[in-house]
Parts: C-alpha cells; sequence; structure tokens
C-alpha cells in the first residue's frame, strides 16, 4: 500500500469512523478518491489531516477543502442515493465533488474561482468521473439552469440564509451545510416539502465560509 492509501485508510479509520459515519457507501467513497489529487504539490503531504486544508494558489481568495469528518458527516444526514442529482455549492478544488459522485447519479459542482474551476475538472477527468459538471459560477446562486436538486451540499458554512439555493430544491430535496448564523456555527440539514423549507440541527461544526455567502456587515452609527 502507497503512502498515501495508508494515509487515507488511517484517515477513514481515524478521522471519519470516530465520529459516527456508519454508511458503507461514504467510507468506501473516500478510501477510493485520492484527496491528494485535490491538493497543490506543496501541501500534499498534508493532505489527510484532520484540518481545513487551503488549497488556495498565486495570491487568489482562500479556498479550502474542509475537514474530511464535517464532510463526511453532513453526507451521511443527506442520504443520497444513487439515483439523486446533487449540487455541491463552492468545491474549491473538487475533492467533495469527487466524493459525492461515488454516491449520486448526477453531480454539478459550482466554485467561484476559474482557477479552481479549471484544475478540478482535469482531475476529475483523470479519475474517469464523468458524472460531474463542474461550473464556474457565484456559490450563493447555485445553477439554476439545471435545478431542481435532490440534494445540495455546501462545501463550506453561510453566514447568511442561502434563500437562492433553498429555491433550487426538489419537493422532498434536502441541503446541508455549516451556518454560521448562530454561535456557535452549526452543521444543519434543512428539508424542503410543499414550499415550506425545516431545518434541524445535526452537529456543532466550525469551517471557513464561502465567498458570497458572509454576513453583511452592520451599520454603526
Amino acid at each position: 500500500m502507497s503512502g498515501f492509501a495508508t494515509a487515507r485508510q488511517k484517515m477513514v479509520d481515524g478521522q471519519v469512523r470516530p465520529n459516527d459515519v456508519t454508511d458503507v457507501r461514504i467510507l468506501d467513497a473516500m478510501l477510493a478518491v485520492p484527496r491528494e489529487a485535490f491538493v497543490p504539490p506543496n501541501q500534499r503531504a498534508l493532505a489527510y489531516l484532520d484540518l481545513d486544508l487551503d488549497v488556495s494558489e498565486g495570491g487568489a481568495a482562500r479556498r479550502v477543502l474542509i475537514k474530511p469528518q464535517v464532510l463526511a458527516k453532513m453526507l451521511q444526514a443527506a442520504k443520497i442515493k444513487q439515483t439523486d442529482k446533487v449540487l455541491v455549492a463552492g468545491s474549491a478544488a473538487g475533492y467533495a465533488a469527487a466524493v459525492v459522485a461515488r454516491l449520486a447519479g448526477q453531480v454539478v459542482a459550482t466554485e467561484s474561482d476559474p482557477a479552481q474551476v479549471a484544475k478540478a475538472n482535469d482531475v476529475l477527468a483523470q479519475l474517469g468521473l464523468a458524472n460531474v459538471t463542474f461550473k464556474a459560477a457565484a456559490v450563493a446562486d447555485g445553477d439554476p439552469a439545471d435545478a431542481p436538486f435532490d440534494v445540495i451540499v455546501l462545501d463550506g458554512a453561510t453566514e447568511v440564509t442561502p434563500e437562492r439555493l433553498y429555491g433550487q430544491l426538489r419537493n422532498g430535496g434536502r441541503l446541508v451545510g455549516v451556518f454560521a448564523t448562530t454561535k456557535p456555527p452549526r452543521a444543519m440539514i434543512v428539508t424542503h416539502s410543499h414550499g415550506d423549507f425545516g431545518n434541524r440541527v445535526l452537529f456543532d461544526a466550525s469551517v471557513p465560509v464561502l465567498p458570497g455567502l458572509e454576513r453583511l456587515p452592520a451599520f454603526v452609527f
């Protein structure tokens, strides 16, 4: 077993399983997707650590791969089926989209940084994940052209209610993400049912806020 394959196994056994992730499909997906392939060369030694990994390059806006165990727990709550169409909003270098592609029938991923989109498309093609479409788009806008979605995954946190994304959920659809609208921030699942949206807290979590989903600064007199 190669060094990265060993590290991948340790990530699943030491970070993901102990955090109550029992869905075998998610565990298998994380064992199959090489996280190091989505990381700049100088960061690959850190690819399997329990941290939000900065994948920005060349002075671009900071973009991260969120902690593997946070991603895994959100995906487990979303209960993605093989027939589902899933939007991964703000997928940075594409790791989350690659994991979701092994769970869902069709995946659309968005990212606001065109350079990240280009790199992600190269890696996804090398991995043979033909069921992913990766687009350059503002995270908050989602992808109205391909909506509605069975599941939407926020690959990061939001400080505001992502209304436009809610509107792209199919009836019965689920959105998972970290909501930093309260303290402490919490991972939540939002469910669409006949025009209403209900939410349920999953667990406390702290991950970087996605670009375009930041809270507007309050006006101070």
